[in-house]
C-alpha cells in the first residue's frame, strides 16, 4: 500500500484522533486510498503509527460521513460512488446552495461580503499560480454560508460535504473546469455586489450543476 503515503501522524495526544481521521479523509479524496479498497486496521496502524483505538475512532467517524462503509464478513471499505448516486447528490447540494447564496444575499452584511470578496481573491491567485483551489473554496463556501445566518443549513450542508468531496476533486481534473470554476464563483460574487438574490442562487445552483457533470465525467472515465 506504497499509494497511501502520507498517513504518518505525528505525536500530539489530544489531536490524534483528529489527525488520523484529517489525514485518511484526504487519502480517500485523494483516491490515495481508492474505491472498494479494504482498509486493514493492523495495516493502518502501521503506517500512521498509532494506537488501534485512534484507527477505529477514525473509521467510525468516517463511516458518518458516509466516506467509507463497514461490511459484514469484508470489513471497511472505502465507499464507491456510483453514477446515480452522484447525480442525486449533486442535485441536493445544488437545492442546498442556491439557498445560501439567496440568503446571503439577504441577509450578509458589510463584513461577510467583504470576507467573500477576499475569498475569492484568494482562489484567483492560487489557480494564477498553478496550485490547488479546493481549501480556498471551502472558505469561500464557510462564508458564503455562515453570512446567511441560517445554521440549520450549515449543519445540512455539512452532512453533505464529505459525501461530495471525492466527486470535487475529481471534477477539476477535467480539462477547462478550472477556470470554468473560477469564472462560476465570480458570478456568484457579481451577484452579491448588485444585491441580486435571485441571481446569486441561480449563480450558486449554476455552479454546483456544472461541478456535477464535470464530476460525473470523470467518474465515468475513471471507471
Amino acid at each position: 500500500m506504497s499509494q497511501t503515503n502520507g498517513l504518518r501522524v505525528e505525536r500530539a495526544p489530544a489531536l490524534i484522533r483528529s489527525q488520523v481521521t484529517d489525514n485518511l479523509r484526504q487519502a480517500i479524496i485523494d483516491r490515495r486510498l481508492a474505491p472498494g479498497q479494504r482498509l486493514i486496521e493492523r495495516e493502518l496502524v502501521e503506517q500512521t503509527g498509532v494506537s488501534r483505538t485512534s484507527i477505529r475512532e477514525a473509521l467510525r467517524e468516517l463511516t458518518a460521513e458516509g466516506l467509507v462503509t463497514a461490511i459484514p464478513n469484508k470489513g471497511t471499505v472505502v465507499t464507491s460512488v456510483s453514477a446515480d448516486e452522484a447525480r442525486q447528490l449533486y442535485q441536493v447540494r445544488s437545492a442546498l446552495e442556491a439557498l445560501a447564496g439567496r440568503l446571503f444575499v439577504e441577509n450578509a452584511g458589510t463584513v461577510h461580503r467583504k470576507a467573500l470578496a477576499r475569498a475569492l481573491d484568494k482562489i484567483e491567485r492560487l489557480k494564477d499560480k498553478g496550485q490547488p483551489i479546493l481549501a480556498a473554496k471551502d472558505a469561500f463556501y464557510d462564508v458564503l454560508f455562515s453570512g446567511g445566518g441560517n445554521d440549520a443549513l450549515r449543519q445540512v450542508a455539512a452532512g453533505l460535504h464529505a459525501r461530495v468531496s471525492v466527486l470535487r476533486s475529481l471534477s477539476m481534473t477535467v480539462p477547462g473546469r478550472l477556470d470554468h470554476s473560477v469564472e462560476e464563483l465570480r458570478a456568484i460574487v457579481r451577484a452579491v455586489d448588485d444585491n441580486d438574490a435571485e441571481a446569486a442562487a441561480e449563480a450558486c445552483a449554476r455552479h454546483v450543476e456544472q461541478a456535477g457533470l464535470a464530476g460525473l465525467r470523470a467518474l465515468a472515465e475513471q471507471d
